[in-house]
């Protein structure tokens, strides 16, 4: 069957692959790409951006963050793995057997969550909202797993909302690991209030926070700041931070390490459930 015999769902889901294979696209290429009008394309588009799957923008739709919109957690997973790789694998070290930790729903953690299914780190208990998280540690020996409840929401693949907040609140761990879409001039920032909440009680919850970000995420801003870069004991970076970005973090006396990337980035089976 051709593009143009595709139903709508199955158009839709071909789309929605394309564009976040690509990051974004415009609508006359959509409608070239599947042989269908651009009425027909701007219909799919609706649907996709309801769905939190891409925003438009005019004249074409992206699954790039801004500002304002964080991308799909679908997205999220496709990009910046070596970088994410970097700081997770600097994170681990800080983890020891016996201990509680916690995890926000962001891929960067998840990359810890990744290399703590090698099992070399137990006993250990995870307490985490992210559904990526919970699926690839749910059957791991030696791991205690506690998933926090609340609210599904499926743009970013976790739970949250007021109940999560109140059970976070009901705990105490000895690491949060934790991401944000932006830092700059001293804070952490994010674009949607309901996650900022749910972050806010993880810092809480925890005796020590280690913040995890790639470096696109320095010298930007979002709509909401999250917490000043002082309530982390730590910041860790991967090696593409500029140095300009750097001596912003100097200035702010924010304590950061920089991490090294590997020089590739290891795939398997794990990579079909998950890739901040």
């Amino acid at each position: 069957m051709n593009n143009a015999q595709q139903g709508p769902a199955a158009r839709q889901a071909a789309m929605a692959e394309r564009v976040l294979a690509e990051g974004s696209a415009t609508a006359a290429e959509l409608a070239e790409r599947f042989g269908v009008s651009l009425m027909t394309i701007h219909r799919d588009l609706d649907e996709l951006e309801r769905q939190g799957i891409v925003r438009k923008f005019r004249g074409g739709v992206t699954a790039q963050p801004s500002g304002v919109f964080e991308s799909n957690v679908q997205y999220r997973l496709k990009t910046m793995r070596a970088e994410k790789a970097a700081v997770a694998d600097r994170a681990l070290k800080m983890v020891e057997p016996g201990m509680a930790i916690m995890l926000d729903d962001s891929t960067s953690t998840l990359e810890i969550a990744r290399r703590l299914r090698l099992g070399e780190v137990t006993p250990l208990t995870v307490v985490t909202n992210f559904l990526e998280a919970i699926n690839m540690l749910s059957d791991q020996r030696g791991i205690h797993l506690m998933a926090l409840g609340g609210d599904y929401d499926p743009l970013h693949s976790s739970f949250l909302g007021v109940s999560c907040v109140e059970a976070i609140g009901q705990l105490r761990v000895d690491v949060c690991f934790a991401s944000t879409s932006a830092v700059h001039g001293g804070y952490a920032y994010h674009q949607e209030q309901h996650i900022v909440s749910v972050k806010r009680a993880m810092l809480d919850a925890a005796a020590r926070n280690v913040l995890l970000i790639d470096h696109t995420k320095l010298a930007r801003v979002a709509l909401h700041r999250v917490v000043p870069l002082s309530r982390f004991d730590l910041l860790l970076v991967d090696d593409g931070a500029s140095a300009e970005a750097l001596r912003d973090l100097d200035e702010n006396k924010v304590p950061y390490e920089v991490c090294a990337k590997p020089a590739t980035v290891t795939k398997g089976s794990d990579d079909r459930a998950g890739a901040t």
